[in-house]
């Protein structure tokens, strides 16, 4: 069985078959007591039950032609009962997976959309960052060329050196003795 495996849905399918077994305790006593409960809720199935039960254990044993006696009334409503009191439980232990799906699935669509918003928006600034990229390298071709930078750092050496033929450099002055 998968439940032995996984020692918390086991106990969580103990945990539900307790909580939801008052309820079917419930429907078992109103199946004994209604006579309209037991002749049209309970009955039904229990007869249906017992002819499918019956009719597959003769044919496992080979007896194909046999004609299946009805349950009494008494046995048939204990049945009955014991029937929609599993049902119950199974319905109620199914609605628990159910929403724990629904849950699960809400989750992760979540969890997805988010994903997408992050990649939306990264992507968004690797845009910008390419468009300041695009606007910095138009700068760059728009500034001056290296060679007219060197050009003009010569220009700006000849400059010096003739302000400095011009202006003779002051005698240096004598330092005192101490």
């Amino acid at each position: 069985m998968v439940v032995g495996a996984f020692p918390m849905a086991k106990l969580l399918y103990l945990g539900i078959r307790q909580v939801s077994k008052p309820l079917a305790n419930r429907i078992k006593e109103a199946a004994r007591r209604s006579e309209f409960f037991k002749t049209y809720i309970c009955l039904p199935p229990a007869q249906l039950y017992h002819w499918v039960e019956m009719r597959t254990k003769m044919r496992i044993m080979g007896f194909r032609g046999t004609v299946i006696k009805p349950l009494n009334e008494d046995a048939a409503a204990e049945l009955g009962a014991e029937l929609l009191g599993e049902a119950t439980i199974f319905l109620v232990a199914g609605g628990c997976l159910v929403l724990e799906y629904w849950r699960h699935q809400a989750h992760h669509g979540r969890r997805r959309r988010e994903r997408h918003a992050a990649w939306e928006a990264m992507s968004d600034d690797v845009g910008r960052l390419a468009l300041a990229l695009d606007a910095l390298q138009a700068q760059v071709r728009a500034a001056p060329a290296q060679s007219a930078l060197e050009e003009l750092q010569a220009q700006m050496r000849e400059v010096r050196a003739r302000l400095c033929a011009l202006d003779p450099p002051s005698a240096p002055q004598a330092t005192p003795k101490e």
